[in-house]
């Protein structure tokens, strides 16, 4: 196991170019299964997720060959295995491979997902969906059944606003019967993301990105070429950086119009940003911050997945903030490990109010999920001193050579190997 050290104070400056979008990439290769022939998905993110998804394809049939940073999927001889244990619960979404495998196979056993651990992410809306479709859905023992004589278009009201549900209701009903009408449908460039990559194989789906989405059953799909969309978590994880310690830090290969509601904060704090078609440029270093409250919302709201990397920066505001996290109940778990390096926050409810502004301090922290970790790095590069953060499996789940990035911007980040004695005291805390 690895530890990674941050060493903080350190001006940042240049340019970081983005990877694609992980909550894209756990999505689009699920839905390679549903072609014929080879589909090739190009601008893949160099993270752990990924590969773990290639290997489930592989196990269930597929040819899965890795260039640089595409993925090639030949689908033609899978075969409806069930996935009930091993790496299916390494991740959260291995989800959509229910409703891929259950729009080509119209049967498919799942193993219930694994991932960050950030409280209550019940996938009954998904479940709904698939019966609405014609599936009977089944719990045993741990895993997901679901079983279909066919699949028959329905019209789906989405009780709750769900990414997952949006996309996995997509996934199985490209291939049913008639017409499929997701109402309440969620929003994000994910889902268009994945909505494009469909069409291209030769699904019929229109309103992709707004709550209506139609789709056209059609009798099969074929390979295609697609490219990813750049990752707007990973970028604005950046932008928060480059706010906290950057004179001036260019984010390439980013879709602004994802980042508004991250924009609209920084600049209400002080922070100078510019927009061009594809990059976005900040100037830090002001004197003073000023405190702003932040309410996370679903797209194009702000996202949770930034809630935990801004409050590190909200540290150096000058004032009281709060931040409310309105989509994950347990998206807090990073607020000890700044209290450990001085931050001055308390959690009520769904809120951390932080009061700055603090010069924070290097400390022993631990990251407990994938964002949390995101804030510590982020943390580490303010703090006086040395930042050692364990958990680091969580961090590779989401963000491609971070390091390499980092210290291309004049950090001095790099990883050591824990020692037997550390792994033992991790183990045991």
């Amino acid at each position: 196991m690895e530890k990674l050290k941050v060493e903080g104070g350190y001006p940042l400056k240049g340019t970081v170019r983005i990877s694609g979008a992980k909550n894209s990439a756990v999505a689009l290769i699920p839905a390679t299964i549903l072609a014929q022939s080879p589909v090739t998905i190009e601008g893949l993110p160099n993270i752990s997720d990924v590969r773990i998804l290639g290997d489930l394809l592989e196990e269930i049939g597929g040819t899965v060959s890795y260039d640089e940073n595409e993925i090639t999927v030949d689908p033609a001889n899978m075969i409806s295995m069930p996935l009930p244990n091993g790496k299916v619960k390494k991740l959260r979404a291995s989800y959509y491979l229910m409703g891929a495998m259950l729009g080509r196979f119209k049967k498919a056993v799942i193993g219930l997902p694994g991932g960050c651990h950030l409280g209550p992410r019940p996938i009954d809306q998904h479940i709904k969906g698939f019966e609405a479709l014609g599936a009977k859905v089944t719990n045993e023992q741990g895993a997901i059944y679901l079983r279909a004589d066919e699949l028959i278009g329905a019209r789906i009201y989405l009780d709750v606003v769900s990414v997952g549900a949006t996309i996995n209701i997509m996934l199985a009903a490209v291939l049913a019967k008639g017409r499929t009408i997701i109402e309440n449908a969620a929003k994000e460039p994910e889902i268009i993301d994945v909505a494009t990559l469909l069409t291209s194989m030769g699904a019929k789906i229109k309103g992709a990105g707004t709550d209506v989405i139609r789709i056209d059953g059609v009798e099969q799909l074929h390979g295609c070429r697609h490219t990813i969309i750049p990752d707007r978590i990973e970028a604005g994880t950046y932008m928060i950086i480059g706010a906290s310690m950057a004179k001036e830090l260019i984010v390439d290969n980013v879709i602004p119009l994802h980042l508004e509601s991250l924009i609209a904060k920084l600049r209400e704090m002080g922070i100078h940003v510019e927009t061009s078609d594809d990059q976005i440029y900040i100037v830090g270093g002001q004197k003073e911050l000023r405190p702003v409250d932040i309410k996370t919302l679903v797209y194009p709201g702000f996202p949770t997945d930034l809630q935990q990397p801004f409050t590190s920066l909200l540290t150096k505001a000058n004032g009281t903030s709060v931040v409310t996290d309105t989509i994950y109940s347990s998206r807090f778990k990073h607020i000890d490990e700044l209290r450990r390096m001085g931050a001055n926050v308390k959690v009520e409810g769904r809120s951390a109010i932080i009061t700055g502004a603090i010069r924070l301090q290097g400390a022993k922290v631990k990251a407990s999920d994938l964002r949390a970790g995101a804030a510590l790095v982020s943390a580490g590069l303010i703090a006086n001193g040395i930042t050692e953060i364990t958990g680091l499996e969580h961090i590779d789940r989401g963000y491609s050579l971070l390091e390499e990035k980092l210290n291309g911007l004049g950090a001095n980040v790099w990883r050591e190997k824990m020692t037997d004695q550390e792994i033992e005291q991790m183990q045991n805390s």
